[in-house]
């Protein structure tokens, strides 16, 4: 099933009309999926200004829609510029650093707590300045940022920047919520509950105030974690065979991912401004805006 640029506009507005949406969408990748370009035209024709952020678990399609949406709102006349959680790592020192000292699950990339907030705070900030503003580039492959000299420099103010991450607009669980494990990564290296403490203290303390940088949010919710694990794995399998993983190395890598998705499947739907539903072959099921 796949949305067309009335049904999405019946559902966020008329906006600026379906024409410039339709228009927009013609001139979109071809290779991208039809609804995922239907959904970027509309949002680039009704003319939002400020942060977009896109959330959603690992697969969901959040670089997919925020590269389209980039591309959409320049043809629609505005400047945009995107960025990643995922530039915003800590460095592969600096994680080392939080493995040895805090808890050794830290080591890894991805969870609250992993994250330079204050780099992240900064760069959203600049963009929307009249001045000249580096995004932060974070290599996979290396498991460390890049030099300064190699980031991205976008000059400002940007009508739009697109900013999307797995967690982002994700809140703290209750405590009582995190005192039993949820999976055997959880039971077997983190029986304390140490790691899980840390990444919901790291949250609380710090990303909710880059969260509020976010003027609009649009949230794309998986149909449940077992879509999660097979799409990362289809993604898995389209790498270069030396940094494939396993199966039971990507069990265990999204293991450390699967209590806050389980939680914001829970809580984000009700916080979000649009919600984008994925059906199990990836297609958009149904958006819902508040």
């Amino acid at each position: 099933m796949s949305l067309t640029i009335d049904e999405l506009n019946d559902t966020l507005g008329r906006g600026a009309g379906p024409e410039l949406a339709t228009q927009i969408a013609a001139r979109l990748d071809p290779a991208a999926p039809a609804d995922w370009r239907n959904l970027a035209a509309v949002l680039a024709a009704r003319g939002r200004v400020g942060v977009t952020g896109i959330s959603g678990a690992q697969g969901s399609g959040k670089s997919t829609l925020a590269q389209l949406l980039v591309a959409a709102d320049e043809l629609a006349g505005a400047s945009a510029a995107g960025c990643s959680l995922d530039d915003f790592y800590l460095t592969h020192e600096e994680r080392g650093a939080l493995g040895r000292t805090v808890h050794p699950l830290l080591a890894t990339r991805g969870v609250p707590g992993t994250h330079d907030v204050r780099l992240a705070m900064g760069t959203l900030d600049g963009l929307a300045r009249a001045q000249t503003t580096r995004i932060p580039v974070f290599d996979k492959g290396r498991d460390d940022r890049l030099p300064v000299d190699a980031w991205e420099a976008v000059t400002g103010p940007v009508s739009r920047v697109v900013f999307e991450g797995w967690c982002l607009g994700a809140t703290p669980q209750p405590a009582e919520s995190l005192t039993t494990p949820i999976n055997q990564l959880e039971a077997g290296e983190d029986a304390d509950g140490s790691w899980r403490r840390y990444v919901n203290g790291a949250l609380a303390e710090r990303y909710l105030a880059l969260w509020e940088r976010v003027d609009y949010l649009v949230y794309l919710q998986v149909p449940d974690f077992a879509a999660v694990a097979r799409w990362r794995g289809q993604a898995e399998g389209q790498l270069p065979l030396a940094r494939q993983m396993d199966r039971a190395a990507l069990s265990r890598f999204l293991a450390h991912y699967e209590r806050l998705t389980r939680w914001m499947l829970e809580t984000l739907p009700q916080r979000a401004d649009l919600v984008v539903k994925l059906d199990p072959d990836h297609t958009l099921a149904s958006i819902s805006a508040d």
